[in-house]
């Protein structure tokens, strides 16, 4: 059997899923209705496909250690990790997932694109759909998967079947872009017509061939940033002057719409989205069509959502409503409007609100920190460490720091000095002091940082030296 190499799409931002779902930490990386992140999920599925490579995932800069360490945690340290240094849609990257597994694999090898935050509720459904799909690859296609519809979805594509071929699969008649309420209750009720979920399965060669046709400057300039990109660490950074130069645009205008090659194969495996907060719907709920998470006390509701990550929310006599409750923000709306959040986000990054990027727990690859207090001079942080991680050495023109340990043990250098610090002991970090602080031990480093002075933006740093190989705030 051909390798079946599973590509990852990592860079999106799920916006309709606010305010859980923010910039700096979007929907891939939450654990929404499972024990494991929807990016872990999406690559522990992959594993199971027979004949299938370690991954490999595209996503931003921004969210580079986010995936390593999501990986690593479900034992994936293999994968091929390509840092994109701007979104330009589906096609580029397609392209650039085609071009590297022709270098790593040969050109014959079938790359199995997939975005990393949907949910399939049957593994051995969605594999079985893979072989199918993988046979008739092999055979000179560019196979995509009609998802089996469960209700009449105007936010999503549609793909009409066309002929038979051998094996299970179809000939694809036609791309129908989303329609009307009306027309969706029409396709549904036929069985030639299926959502397009946007996964896709081809030939490497063929792919890069076909897209030369219709695309050959979007190729072109895919090839330069491959060509020319750097080893950072674990990652692949691709060349940002060569790759803006490929057009912005979706594999299917791009290429799947175009192309006489393409094929369709049939899933009906528990797939969605996971656009919105609609999800939360499709998961176990009570009798009265309620689902909640967090501490929720519902009472006399009908069909409504409540998602506490902060707090308890007491819920009386809704019905068709949707709550979110995070630490730092609430949404409230109506079923019918959960695909508008996306405009509430828009409002809120025209206002510079810091609660569409971050949130109250910022990750970064050493660990975490949270605001817990602040005031006109001081601000209050809680500081986790991973056992074996340092933050950089760095200095700050406008703020002191006080460091209380809680838990663990902490390494700490200021000015030249080391110390050692455990429970319930503390260190000054003056302001314009050279510091590092770094976790030697085997268990997560917690502190509490108090921080004074005449500014606390995090954009007050100046780093020496930083083991990850950032060059700015991070």
């Amino acid at each position: 059997m051909t390798t079946i190499v599973p590509v990852l799409l990592a860079g999106g931002s799920g916006t309709r899923l606010w305010p859980l779902s923010r910039e700096a930490y979007p929907k891939q990386f939450l654990k929404l209705g499972g024990e494991h992140t929807l990016i872990q999920q999406t690559a522990l599925r992959a594993q199971q496909i027979e004949d299938a490579a370690p991954p490999i995932v595209i996503c931003g800069d921004t969210h580079r250690f986010l995936v390593a360490e999501q990986l690593r945690e479900i034992g994936i340290e293999d994968a091929t990790i390509i840092l994109e240094p701007e979104g330009r849609n589906t096609a580029p990257a397609a392209a650039i997932a085609a071009l590297q597994v022709s270098k790593q694999y040969g050109g014959e090898a079938l790359v199995f694109l997939m975005s990393a935050d949907h949910v399939v509720r049957d593994t051995a459904a969605f594999c079985r759909s893979a072989q199918i799909a993988a046979a008739t690859a092999q055979a000179g296609r560019l196979m995509v998967f009609g998802i089996k519809p469960t209700r009449p979805e105007t936010g999503y594509g549609y793909l009409k079947r066309g002929a038979e071929l051998p094996g299970g699969a179809f000939e694809l008649a036609q791309f129908v872009e989303k329609p009307e309420l009306e027309l969706a209750e029409e396709f549904i009720k036929k069985d030639d017509y299926s959502w397009n979920g946007g996964l896709f399965l081809f030939p490497a060669r063929l792919f890069i061939d076909e897209l030369c046709v219709f695309e050959p400057e979007m190729v072109a300039a895919c090839e330069g940033a491959l060509n020319a990109a750097k080893i950072d660490l674990d990652f692949i950074r691709l060349d940002a002057e060569s790759f803006k130069q490929a057009r912005s645009e979706s594999i299917d205008y791009a290429l799947m719409e175009k192309t006489d090659k393409a094929g369709l194969v049939p899933m009906d495996a528990g797939w969605d989205d996971v656009g919105s907060w609609s999800y939360m719907s499709t998961l176990p709920k009570d009798e009265r069509g309620n689902y909640s998470f967090g501490d929720v006390m519902m009472e006399d509701c009908d069909n409504t959502v409540v998602h506490s990550e902060y707090g308890m929310v007491a819920a009386l006599g809704l019905k068709d409503q949707v709550i979110v409750a995070t630490k730092d923000a609430v949404l409230i709306t109506t079923q019918g409007r959960v695909q508008d959040v996306k405009t509430i986000v828009s409002r809120l990054k025209a206002a510079e609100r810091e609660e569409t990027k971050n949130h109250p727990v910022v990750h970064r690859p050493w660990g975490s920190y949270e605001s817990i207090a602040e005031g006109g001079r001081f601000q209050v942080k809680r500081i986790v460490v991973k056992p074996g991680q340092k933050l950089s050495s760095q200095m700050h023109h406008h703020r002191a720091e006080h460091w209380i340990v809680v838990k663990g043990t902490a390494k700490v250098t200021c000015n030249g000095q080391e110390l050692l610090l455990g429970e319930n002991q503390s260190t000054f970090i003056p302001l314009g002091g050279v510091h590092r602080l770094e976790n030697p031990g085997k268990v997560p480093l917690e502190l509490i940082e108090v921080q004074s002075g005449t500014y606390l933006g995090e954009d007050d740093i100046v780093r020496f030296d930083d083991i990850y190989g950032r060059d700015s705030k991070g």
